[in-house]
């Protein structure tokens, strides 16, 4: 049962929507204000919370078939996120030499485009650790946020692996390839701006270690040694798990488990050794999703239903409704949230109807639309349906919340607002801390091994509004005003 489906058949009580922000609220300040506690009893939080929303789910709407949706998404949204945080782990790259401004500039756009074949998570676990132990003479903070920002976040913008945001949108309907098509322009301009940015302050940092100071720290010749490249068969079976291994349902996720389980237990120890490799970062994403997953159905639910309300606000709106959201809440169920609410605005009711109709009949009845009040849409609709799933028009097995999709995707007016909402939520969760998973990871990594990171305030007053907000208001300027 889609969203959108739902809304016309039971509404959820709107206070169940207040599991959802205690979860959140609590994520984003128990590890300030008590960690220690937080530590040992998120699992509990997170479970009793979501519980809550699954019984009043499954007993007062009995709604089992969104149950079992939802449920569905969080098993291929895990399985993504843990296979490229395992096969990542098995990859070890170590450095030594000097690392000048242009060459770290050039790591982090070589690690923007790893984000989108790793994940942010996949490339920043195993990018950090190198990329501390070539700047260790002069590690300062601005070192691991431009990290945070280009390779945890900004760069992770072109395909759905690149960030848990656009891989919930995958799950959505939304086409592999779809994203990097029409967000690569923003990408390149808000990659370009933040690498310049980094390459200017580099490069006074660099300029004021003196020589002596410099060949002291560093090790010579300079070089790169890469292990466990066997993890690279791996990684193809993830990627080829996720375009072509759709159905029968549930094997795209085994064949990830199965790359994910081959990976490591061929893995040499040491190699794990050298990565500090352990399963405590994504057993606690894993646990916390759960929440977030059961939690967010109601306030999904609401959004939709209410949307209506909000009339026809701009792409605008969207960017930065969705953006300023994601940079205080977990970017992925705010941008299932803004996505919820693009559906109830925009996805009209009678031309999904119609569109069902004709993927009834094989199309047959298409010419009767020819001149009727929805034609436009109605054609535009089925035509992106034979596109992105030809093989179950083909069938005559096409569900509604596919139509739905279809609809804002072949409707070109409408594209606009999913680059908005998909831009706002992988380049805003660079903000905080708590924007983003990798971003709390990278960060506990890095005061690990001795750097000197920001706190949660430095990073936003230090980093984020002078840096990363002149970005994103030129993002807006030039593709959202």
């Amino acid at each position: 049962m889609t969203l959108l489906a739902l809304s016309q058949a039971q509404a959820p009580n709107p206070w169940m929507v207040l599991p959802f922000v205690a979860l959140l609220a609590i994520i984003a300040l128990a590890p300030l204000l008590f960690a220690d506690w937080w530590t040992r009893f998120y699992p509990a939080v997170a479970l009793s919370l979501g519980a809550v929303v699954i019984a009043y789910y499954a007993v007062g709407l009995q709604a089992f078939d969104q149950l079992a949706h939802t449920g569905h998404e969080y098993v291929s949204f895990i399985c993504l996120i843990g296979s490229l945080y395992i096969v990542s782990g098995g990859i070890h790259i170590q450095v030594r030499g000097e690392t000048t401004p242009g060459f770290n500039t050039a790591f982090l756009f070589a690690g923007a485009l790893l984000a989108n074949i790793l994940g942010t998570t996949g490339a920043s676990m195993l990018l950090i650790r190198p990329w501390i132990r070539m700047n260790k003479y002069r590690l300062t903070g601005h070192h691991i946020v431009f990290f945070i920002f280009i390779v945890s976040n900004v760069g992770g913008c072109l395909t759905p692996i690149g960030d848990p945001p656009l891989f919930l949108g995958y799950l959505k309907g939304i086409p592999f390839w779809w994203v990097a098509e029409h967000c690569w322009p923003i990408w390149a301009v808000g990659l370009g701006i933040l690498l310049a940015m980094f390459l200017v302050v580099d490069t006074l940092n660099f300029r004021k270690a003196p020589r002596a100071v410099r060949a002291e720290h560093v090790d010579e010749p300079d070089w790169f040694r890469f292990e466990g490249l066997g993890n690279l068969f791996f990684l193809a079976m993830i990627l080829g798990a996720i375009l072509f291994a759709e159905r029968p349902a549930f094997l795209r996720e085994g064949i990830m488990l199965a790359a994910a389980a081959g990976s490591y237990f061929t893995t040499r120890r040491d190699i794990h050794q050298a990565n500090h490799f352990n399963f405590h970062p994504v057993q606690e994403v894993a646990i916390l999703f759960v929440g977030i997953f059961a939690t967010m159905m109601p306030a999904l639910d609401w959004l939709s239903q209410k949307a209506g309300a909000l009339g026809h606000p701009s792409p605008a709106f969207f960017y930065w409704g969705c953006g300023i959201l994601s940079s205080v809440l977990d970017n992925a169920p705010t941008y299932l949230g803004f996505l919820s609410a693009i559906f109830g605005a925009y996805v009209d009711a009678d031309t999904v109807q119609q569109v069902q109709h004709l993927v009834q009949t094989g199309g047959a009845d298409l010419s009767t639309f020819v001149h009727g009040e929805h034609s436009e849409q109605i054609r535009n609709t089925f035509a992106a349906l034979q596109k992105f799933h030809g093989d179950a028009v083909a069938r005559r097995q096409v569900d509604v919340e596919a139509i739905e999709m279809a609809f804002l995707l072949g409707n070109a007016a409408f594209n606009h607002f999913i680059v908005a909402i998909s831009v706002g939520a992988v380049f805003f969760g660079a903000n905080t801390y708590i924007g983003n998973g990798p971003n709390f990871m990278v960060k506990a990594i890095a005061d690990h091994q001795g750097a000197k990171t920001p706190s949660f305030l430095g990073y936003i007053f230090r980093y984020s509004l002078p840096i990363m907000l002149p970005m994103l208001v030129v993002v807006w300027l030039i593709f959202f005003r």
